[in-house]
Order: structure tokens, then C-alpha cells, then sequence
């Protein structure tokens, strides 16, 4: 091999890169003091960009495409360089090769819980987390920006930094969207739309984009997620007793078994309670439901009267307080006829067990001697 077919040897006259892994965004072109051969074949395949820096400065970008690097394809490295015309000489230059595709499924999440004003709970804590995606969007403010001369650059180097940014960004936007606590979980969808938005601004500037922000939970503190299960199952609780309530109501409502009177007067005292109880749900929004007024004690039994026969002559009604006194005075004998509603026809007094009792308060009188 001759001397010349040597130094051509030297000379790169291929370049592309080929990742094989998920997450580099920027790999350096290694020539290992080969220099580039003018003329050289560069690949830059989809998803891809290849940034010229020529002795410390930003030069070519290339996108997607198959370049022979001439004077014509490099109109920056040609204005560095003082080329007006071809050249044959082999030239040295950095290339850094972008990944420009989304890096999908990075996770980002709150370190210490936020605190908001929530209408219904007041003051509380939320904690938040979720995914996002991420592109590069200018390979050239990416590597100015953010890679440096670092030779290979992957997203672990910056996905910290972009969580920052979400939290901070997620922080304000959902304490001035004013979304109850219970309410977001139905709105997601738009808060990560809202936070998107907001970070967009300061990610452009290092040559990023934000596509996708989820968020895939919002959850409230242990002690308050277990006082609104209690609420909960107090508000279950309370449907459940309205229910029994109105099921005995209707059960007592039907006893046959039950005195007309008792049941009346159990029936109008359970109706008011029912009353204060209906009148109370039913109270407007925004004000305080009037306590149920105490409930009333059911009226008495209704007494029997009677009515007495007397030598042809009725006479009553008596209670039987007025038919004791009589028969102390001796106006009403045991062998004086009673009636009362219900009874089969007229008896003796003796002979019904109620006021039969009211001739052993005193003595019969003695027998004779």
C-alpha cells in the first residue's frame, strides 16, 4: 500500500449514528483524531439531527437526508472557513447527533404536598403525580443550551430539571383554577392541558417541547381521605334510618291489632315528627334547617261511660269515677242496670268485672246475728 492510499486512509468519509438505546438524546460523533474528507457521505436518518460546532462555534444543522458534505451543503462551515470556492483539503469538526424523537412514559410527581383552599374542605393538602413526553425541538439551542460538550447526553441529565419545572407549573395552575378537591378528578384532562400550556414557554427556551402531560392521581392526606369516608358513610347511614323510619311508620299504620285509640294517637304523634323532619330537608340552600320541634305525648285513652236504668228511666253518660261515688253514696246498687258502647245489651253492675270492684271498696254489710 502506497503512502497516499495511507493518509486516505485517515480521512472519515462516512458518517451516521445508529442508537440502540431508549434514552440518549445527544451522542458525539467519535472520529478519534480522524479528520473529515471533504466530500464525506453523511446519513442523518428520521428522528434525527446532526449539528456541526466547528472550532468552538455553532455551525450546520442537518435534518433527516443523505448530504455530500461540499461547500453547497454547508453554507455556515463555509462562511467560517473562508471557503468561496471547492476544496479538496480534509477539514476537522465536532458533530453531535440529536435525537429528535418523543421520549415517552417519564414520570414526574409532587415531593411535598401542596397546599390550596379548597370551597368545601378550607385549607387542605393535595399530593399529584403522573407522566409526560418530551422532544427536542431545536437541536442547536438544545446543545447550546443544555448538553455543552458533553459527548453523550441522555434524558436521566435533564428529566430532573423538567420535573421541577412541572410541579412548580402544576402548583399555580391548580390553586387558580379554583377545581374543588372532589371535582378533580373529572378535569384532569384539562389541568394537565393548563400546565402543558404554562411550561411551554420556559422549555422552549432550552429547545424542548412538552406534546403530553398526564396526570394519573390526586390524592388528598390519610387523615382527610378517612374523615370523608366517615362523612360518607355517615350520609348512608342517615338515608338508611329515614327508610326504617318510614317502613315502621307503615307497618304501624296497618296493625289491626293495635286500640284505635292508642293508634291514633301514636299515629298524629309519629306525623309530627315526620313533619319536623320532612320541613327540615326541605329548608332552603344556604340556610340552616329549623330544629324538629319535640314530639308531642300521644293523647289519652278514651274512657268508657255508662248509663244507667232506673225504674224505667235512663240516665248518663257517667265515667267511672262518677259510678264510684255513687255507688258509695248508694244511688247506683249491684243490682242497678249498665250499659256502655260495646256491651251486649244492659247488665247488672255486679255483674261486669270493671264495676264490680267498686262494691268491695266498702264492707258488705254484716250478717245478721
Amino acid at each position: 500500500m502506497g503512502i497516499f492510499d495511507f493518509l486516505s486512509g485517515q480521512f472519515i468519509d462516512v458518517i451516521h449514528w445508529v442508537d440502540d438505546t431508549r434514552d440518549t438524546m445527544v451522542s458525539r460523533f467519535e472520529r478519534e483524531g480522524h479528520e473529515i474528507k471533504y466530500g464525506a457521505k453523511l446519513t442523518v436518518r428520521e428522528g434525527q439531527a446532526a449539528v456541526f460546532v466547528h472550532e468552538g462555534q455553532m455551525a450546520d444543522v442537518f435534518t433527516p437526508g443523505l448530504y455530500m458534505l461540499e461547500t453547497n451543503n454547508m453554507p455556515i462551515m463555509t462562511s467560517l472557513q473562508h471557503w468561496d470556492h471547492g476544496f479538496s483539503s480534509p477539514f476537522k469538526s465536532e458533530i453531535y447527533f440529536v435525537n429528535t424523537n418523543r421520549f415517552t412514559d417519564l414520570k414526574w410527581g409532587t415531593k411535598n404536598p401542596i397546599m390550596l383552599r379548597d370551597p368545601e374542605f378550607g385549607p387542605t393538602r393535595i399530593r399529584a403525580f403522573g407522566s409526560y413526553t418530551i422532544k427536542v425541538t431545536d437541536p442547536a439551542l438544545f446543545l447550546t443550551e443544555i448538553v455543552g460538550t458533553d459527548g453523550e447526553f441522555t434524558m436521566d441529565e435533564i428529566s430532573f430539571q423538567i420535573r421541577n419545572i412541572i410541579v412548580q407549573e402544576f402548583s399555580q395552575a391548580i390553586t387558580k383554577a379554583g377545581i374543588p378537591v372532589l371535582d378533580m378528578a373529572a378535569n384532569t384532562g384539562e389541568v394537565g392541558k393548563l400546565i402543558a400550556k404554562a411550561i411551554s414557554p420556559t422549555i422552549a427556551q432550552y429547545g424542548l417541547e412538552l406534546p403530553e402531560l398526564y396526570i394519573e392521581n390526586i390524592s388528598l392526606p390519610p387523615a382527610v381521605e378517612k374523615a370523608l369516608d366517615a362523612r360518607t358513610s355517615r350520609g348512608i347511614a342517615g338515608n338508611l334510618d329515614d327508610h326504617m323510619k318510614w317502613k315502621a311508620a307503615e307497618a304501624m299504620g296497618q296493625g289491626g291489632a293495635m286500640d284505635q285509640s292508642m293508634g291514633m294517637g301514636f299515629g298524629a304523634g309519629m306525623g309530627m315528627n315526620m313533619a319536623g323532619q320532612m320541613a327540615g330537608a326541605m329548608a332552603p340552600a344556604g340556610h340552616a334547617p329549623q330544629a324538629a320541634a319535640p314530639m308531642a305525648p300521644p293523647p289519652p285513652p278514651v274512657e268508657h261511660v255508662w248509663h244507667l236504668a232506673v225504674n224505667g228511666q235512663t240516665s248518663g253518660p257517667f265515667s267511672k269515677a262518677d259510678l264510684g261515688r255513687m255507688a258509695s253514696s248508694g244511688e247506683m246498687t249491684r243490682q242497678t242496670n249498665v250499659w256502655t258502647a260495646g256491651q251486649d245489651g244492659w247488665k247488672k253492675a255486679e255483674d261486669v268485672q270493671e264495676l264490680a270492684q267498686l262494691f268491695t271498696i266498702m264492707p258488705p254489710p254484716p250478717p245478721p246475728a
